[in-house]
């Protein structure tokens, strides 16, 4: 069970985001979390994944000329 830091999450609600009380308690834990930015943020792409891409949608086809 995830454990929260309701104080603090009332002062960026409230405070930082300026969320009326009503507001703050409509909110889902996961809708805060969002709009407060933390782990809204997809991870950035590795060499790995690139290398996929690379392969998979090449700049240029075999045969072409640029």
């Amino acid at each position: 069970m995830e454990r929260f830091d309701w104080p603090a999450l009332m002062r960026a609600g409230l405070r930082g985001l300026g969320l009326r009380p009503c507001e703050f308690w409509a909110l889902t834990p996961a809708e805060l979390r969002l709009m407060l930015g933390g782990d809204s943020a997809a991870r950035p792409m590795g060499r790995a994944r690139l290398e996929e891409l690379l392969a998979a949608f090449p700049d240029q086809v075999k045969g072409d000329r640029q």
